[in-house]
């Protein structure tokens, strides 16, 4: 991400003004939740159709100035209509619901399948739900004990602080939403024989971790990752939509924007879970 810049790429917003090329259909008062994503469509993984993987990668909020701000401009093709029983913060939170939704895409999931996922925060959380609406029994662990009451509420088979808790369990899949080395290795090592490994927490760019070579070769153990949006946002619209993702178990704070270095800090601090920015809101 160069700087300095405005982030924020999971919003949704307003029209308060059209450009000259916008096709027909848009109008200013229309409410939109906003796909990120800035591909090229030129070099070879756009044409491919992995424009997540583009050569030329951007995306409002992480490579041009995003919506932790009264305006932000997007293209209008990245811009999906929101109905109007949708709130504003439920309509910001399609973005990470996309993601997931590809993130389950690449891992795959069939009915009756063992899950593990590490990290319940809202990601983990959202994934969590995912694998479940398509009939996986998902077990959760985070070492924020605080999360685990409401993952277990959502439908979690069992809920653990740590993967040492779970008495040596194997798993036929296992997602890693911490982007922490520890969680990762031990999310790998909680596998059955046959087992999936998805990637899904960002980690630094120069993290490293120890996996065996031996196990992936010998109980054939196949690795993925997931970066961010692919074809899924349409997708993720339409489960918050209709209810399939429970967004008001994620939503715990929302704070207006001249209070942004707070909302960092409750964020930091892991006591709130999705921390959002709100024009106009008064709590925090």
């Amino acid at each position: 991400t160069p700087y300095p810049i405005v982030p924020g790429h999971e919003f949704a917003g307003e029209i308060v003004e059209l450009g000259p090329d916008v096709p027909g259909g848009w109008q200013v008062g229309d409410r939109v939740a906003v796909d990120p994503s800035l591909f090229c469509g030129y070099c070879d993984p756009c044409r491919a159709g992995h424009g997540n993987l583009c050569e030329n990668w951007g995306a409002t909020g992480d490579t041009v100035d995003g919506a932790f701000a009264e305006y932000v401009s997007v293209p209008s093709a990245n811009c999906y209509r929101l109905p109007g029983h949708l709130s504003w913060q439920e309509g910001a939170l399609v973005e990470p619901v996309s993601c997931a939704v590809h993130g389950v895409r690449r891992i795959g999931v069939e009915a009756g399948e063992r899950f593990l996922v590490v990290g319940a925060g809202t990601m983990g959380l959202i994934m969590q739900q995912l694998l479940q609406r398509a009939g996986a029994r998902v077990t959760m662990v985070d070492r924020n004990t605080a999360r685990l009451p409401r993952a277990k509420d959502l439908g979690a088979h069992a809920v653990a602080g740590d993967v040492s808790e779970l008495d040596g369990e194997r798993f036929d899949a296992s997602v890693d939403c911490t982007g922490a080395v520890p969680a990762m290795e031990a999310a790998f090592d909680a596998l059955r024989r046959g087992g999936r490994f998805l990637v899904f927490g960002v980690a630094p760019a120069e993290a490293r971790i120890a996996l065996s070579p031996f196990r992936i070769y010998n109980d054939e153990i196949t690795v993925v990752g997931s970066m961010a949006v692919l074809h899924s946002y349409g997708a993720a619209l339409d489960l918050v939509a209709t209810g399939a993702v429970d967004t008001h178990a994620l939503l715990t704070d929302a704070l207006p924007l001249e209070k942004f270095p707070e909302a960092l800090e409750l964020m930091r601090s892991g006591a709130g879970l999705k921390v959002q920015v709100l024009p106009g809101a008064t709590n925090g």
